[in-house]
């Protein structure tokens, strides 16, 4: 089975992602289940935020984990960027808490760069988990320029995790900014390691390599697209399964390994960049 490591923790490289669940009561329970599924397969990264649903996604998780040990979890969730500075930080994360019921998060991250200024963001972060209120502290869609300058900040290297959009078909951190977070031990949270859909553009699931590789390992385009991202070194992929069905199907995707064949006939399809690119968020 794939694995990172985040705050030295072991962890399964496949976590649950909850962007927009919890907003339909049509099919809470369903989501539910799909949480209580993954968990009960080993996962243990659950990937949440204030900002989901305004705050049902959160709501939605601490119903889905109420019968399991709290400390086998691994929860992350996000503050806003309106949110991240000295004298809103803690209200956030304090009804984070409240909503998830939980007294602590393993990983607490800013959600995107806003008018705050960094390093008060990151003194705040850093005050929250000296009081053990978080375990460790990140940020999400932070490019090469942002790492280098959160590198600068004081305590800014206390930063455990950067989570960016990621998928074969969206590639454009592998030029600067995933070798540079490879020399600085800061693991990447692939968000949408599934692209967004045929709707938002996406081809992969119908693209002929990727059809092709998933034909050789007998597995379905979604796990061969998930398998790619994972076996990338120390990457967690966080894709949202709102049903237990494609969560469960997500879980094969831990144990492919995709060969050197495989690798250069995806990348073929998809090409890694040869040069630098705007970071792409959804």
């Amino acid at each position: 089975m794939k694995k990172v490591t985040i705050n030295d923790q072991v962890l399964p490289a496949l976590g649950i992602g909850t962007w927009e669940m919890g907003d339909s009561p049509k099919v809470r329970e369903e989501e539910i289940k799909a949480i209580r599924a993954g968990l009960d397969a080993g996962l243990k990264v659950i990937d949440t935020a204030e900002m989901y649903g305004n705050g049902r996604s959160e709501e939605l998780v601490a119903e889905a984990i109420k019968p399991y040990q709290r400390a086998k979890i691994f929860l992350i969730s996000k503050v806003l960027p309106q949110n991240a500075s000295s004298h809103k930080m803690r209200q956030s994360l304090e009804a984070s808490l409240k909503r998830l019921q939980t007294d602590y998060l393993d990983l607490y991250l800013y959600h995107w760069r806003g008018m705050v200024p960094l390093a008060e963001t990151v003194l705040e972060l850093q005050s929250l988990q000296d009081e053990g209120l978080i375990r460790s502290w990140g940020v999400s869609n932070f490019d090469i320029d942002d790492m280098q300058e959160l590198w600068r900040v004081p305590n800014g290297q206390n930063c455990v995790a950067n989570e960016d959009l990621y998928n074969l078909e969206t590639r454009g951190i592998e030029y600067s900014l995933l070798p540079w977070q490879r020399e600085h031990h800061v693991p990447l949270i692939a968000y949408s390691p599934l692209g967004r859909g045929p709707k938002m553009g996406s081809t992969m699931m119908k693209n002929g390599a990727v059809l092709q590789v998933a034909e050789k390992h007998e597995a379905s385009p979604y796990q061969i697209l998930l398998a790619w991202v994972m076996q990338q070194p120390n990457v967690l992929a966080i894709p949202k399964s709102s049903s237990s069905k494609h969560l469960l199907s997500n879980l094969k995707a831990l144990d492919i390994e995709l060969t050197s064949e495989d690798l250069q006939i995806l990348e073929q399809a998809y090409p890694k960049p040869d040069h630098k690119e705007p970071l792409a968020i959804y």
